[in-house]
């Protein structure tokens, strides 16, 4: 039988490990909460149940601040274990990501159209919905603590977490994440980078790699390129960057960085680029109250060739408020 919490205490606090099995810890409990709160709340109860529910509240916002948790072993974790040949696992826990996200959304639809339902309405679904949150997270949070994780242990060396560490920091941690878990060493603060101070020559000009890399990370777009071989080779690093990107990613297939449910619209762009069906392939979609446009490009040389894809990425939802002319500097 695994021993879950001798495997746990051999980790250090600050390692990446040990920080997603203290969520998985904590964000159990905060479901026993949830479930708690609901079963002690009755429609006679007037007088705590203001009370009860900013409880609830909180214990949601907690739910929500959770996704950090599975953006870091999505964009992270993940694309390391592949690298050593272990796909399916990764896949399956996205696939259940996806699941528990579903269930979440039900429960904050419940919750914020409560106003419309009777109060034993309310309360049964909610309760419903929690039970199901609860299961799926238990079963899934099993599979990570017992399979995945002591697997990624064993395929995964001391750099490499290291290079996870870094980058979980990048992404940040959910707001109930254990402060000693997210505390970086000077040492791990220090990442290694090869910088070559050489002229780049273009046709049209020159950059220093330095100028290059500053030039691209200051476009107004989010840009990632993937390579003619489906490989993610480089994406920019803007300061407001729309979707996460980690160099974990970098020579990751990019239909592993897409759910499963999505994998077959990736390939049929791709294979319409590199057949010459199609110039563009473009979405818009609503997140968080702003409007943002992607588009993919094929990427190709003077004589046709495929070189790779370009995904540009855009907040479009101020310049759709562009109306009339502007020509002096405000």
């Amino acid at each position: 039988m695994f021993d879950q919490e001798n495997f746990a205490s051999r980790l250090e606090a600050g390692h990446p490990i040990y920080i997603l099995m203290e969520e998985h810890k904590l964000l159990l409990q905060f479901g026993k909460k949830f479930k708690a709160i609901i079963a002690e709340l009755t429609e006679k109860d007037l007088e705590n149940r203001s009370e009860k529910l900013k409880n609830l509240e909180h214990l949601l916002q907690h739910f929500k601040d959770s996704e950090s948790h599975y953006l870091r072993e999505e964009n992270v974790l993940f694309p390391y274990i592949e690298k050593h040949g272990l796909t399916g696992p990764p896949k399956a826990m996205w696939m259940e990501h996806d699941l528990i996200r579903g269930i979440k959304k039900e429960i904050y639809q419940v919750y914020e159209n409560r106003s419309q339902l009777a109060f034993s309405a309310f309360f049964e679904k909610l309760g419903s919905k929690a039970e199901e949150l609860q299961q799926m997270l238990s079963s899934h949070f099993d599979k990570e603590n017992n399979v995945l994780f002591p697997a990624s242990l064993r395929l995964l060396n001391e750099d490499e977490w290291k290079k996870i560490k870094i980058e979980f920091n990048e992404i940040g941690y959910c707001c109930f994440t254990p402060e000693e878990a997210t505390r970086l060493t000077e040492a791990e603060e220090v990442e290694a980078r090869a910088v070559v101070a050489n002229e780049i020559q273009f046709e049209t000009g020159s950059f220093t790699v330095h100028e290059l890399e500053t030039l691209l990370n200051s476009l107004p777009i989010d840009i990632t390129f993937v390579d003619k071989n489906d490989e993610v080779r480089y994406f920019s690093q803007t300061k407001e960057r729309i979707f996460v990107r980690t160099k974990a990613v970098l020579g990751r297939k990019v239909q592993n960085c897409h759910p499963e449910k999505s994998v077959h619209v990736v390939n049929q762009i791709l294979e319409d680029f590199k057949n010459g069906k199609r110039d563009v392939a473009e979405f818009w979609i609503n997140l968080n109250q702003r409007l943002i446009y992607i588009r993919y490009f094929p990427v190709r040389d003077s004589d046709g060739n495929y070189l790779g894809c370009l995904e540009v990425t855009q907040d479009i939802t101020d310049i759709k408020k562009i109306e009339g002319e502007k020509r002096l500097l405000d």
